[in-house]
C-alpha cells in the first residue's frame, strides 16, 4: 500500500516499542540521518520522540545534560540519584528486534558528584586493601627467593655431575650467575630451566673462558670476539677435560710412581 503523500517516515520500526525509563524521557540514538522537526537541525546523534517524529534535545529541553556511557553500574546509579533530570538514551538492535540501553544524560554537576563520590570509595578500598596487598607481595618475593635457591642448588648439582672436578664453591657461583632471574641468560631458558646438559655445559664454558683463559684481555686488547674465542679454545678444553676427569688424571701420577719402583 503506497504511503500518503506527505506522510512522515517513521523513524525507527513501528514493532519496536520504547523502553520504560521509569517515567523519565527516553533518547534515541538513531540509525539512519534524521533532521529536528522543529529547528531542522541535523543530522543528529541523539534526539526524542515526540509524536511520532524527531526533535534535538535542545528543542526538548535535554541539550543541557550530559551523556553517561553504560558500564559502571554503580556510577550510573550514583549519577542518576544526583540528577534531577535525566533520561536514559537508547538504540535500535535490528538483530534482536528491540531497543537496547545505550548509556543515560544527566546533569553534568550530578556526573561530576557522581564520579568523586566513586573516586573517594575506590581510594577507601584501595586503602583497606593495601595491607593484604603488602603482604602478598612479600610473600610473592619469599616464594621466589625459595624457588630460586631451590633452581640454583639444582643447577649447582646438575654441575658437579657432569663435571665432578669443578669446585663446590665454583659450581655454586656458576649456577648463580647463569640462572639469575630476569637475567635472560642460560638458567633462565627453557632448556636450562629442564637442566639440560647442553645448558649447563654452555653456563661452564662461559664460566671457565672468562676466569680461566685470557679471553677478556683479547676483547680488551681490540681483538674480534669470534678470533679470541678460536685462541682459546684450547685453554678451555682443558680445564672443562680436568673437571670432568679428575679421577682418571689423579690416577695418572701413583701409576707412573708405581712403575718406576
Amino acid at each position: 500500500m503506497a504511503r500518503p503523500a506527505g506522510a512522515r517516515r517513521p523513524v525507527e520500526p513501528r514493532s519496536a516499542a520504547l523502553p520504560d525509563a521509569g517515567g523519565g524521557p527516553v533518547v534515541v540514538q538513531p540509525r539512519r540521518r534524521k533532521h529536528c522537526a522543529a529547528c531542522r537541525r541535523g543530522p543528529l546523534a541523539l534526539l526524542v520522540l515526540e509524536d511520532g517524529v524527531p526533535r534535538c534535545l535542545d528543542c526538548a529541553d535535554l541539550g543541557h545534560l550530559v551523556f553517561l556511557p553504560r558500564g559502571d553500574a554503580a556510577l550510573t546509579r550514583r549519577a542518576r540519584e544526583e540528577s534531577a533530570l535525566s533520561a536514559v538514551v537508547v538504540r535500535f538492535a535490528r538483530r534482536r528486534g528491540r531497543y537496547e540501553r545505550q548509556g543515560l544524560l544527566v546533569e553534568e554537576a550530578a556526573l561530576a558528584r557522581a564520579e568523586e563520590a566513586a573516586l573517594a570509595r575506590a581510594e577507601e578500598r584501595c586503602l583497606a586493601d593495601a595491607e593484604v596487598r603488602e603482604r602478598r607481595r612479600v610473600r610473592d618475593a619469599r616464594r621466589r627467593v625459595a624457588q630460586d635457591e631451590r633452581f640454583v642448588a639444582e643447577f649447582a648439582a646438575e654441575i658437579g655431575r657432569l663435571f665432578p672436578g669443578c669446585p663446590d664453591g665454583r659450581a655454586r657461583a656458576v649456577a648463580g650467575h647463569a640462572a639469575l632471574r630476569g637475567s635472560g641468560r642460560v638458567g633462565r631458558s627453557a632448556a636450562g630451566r629442564a637442566l639440560s646438559e647442553a645448558a649447563v655445559t654452555s653456563a661452564v664454558v662461559a664460566s671457565v673462558r672468562h676466569l680461566d683463559t685470557l679471553y677478556d684481555g683479547l676483547l680488551m686488547r681490540g681483538v674480534p670476539r669470534r678470533e679470541a674465542r678460536e685462541r682459546i679454545a684450547g685453554a678451555v678444553e682443558e680445564v672443562l677435560r680436568e673437571w670432568r676427569e679428575p679421577a682418571a688424571r689423579a690416577g695418572v701420577e701413583p701409576g707412573r710412581d708405581q712403575g718406576e719402583e
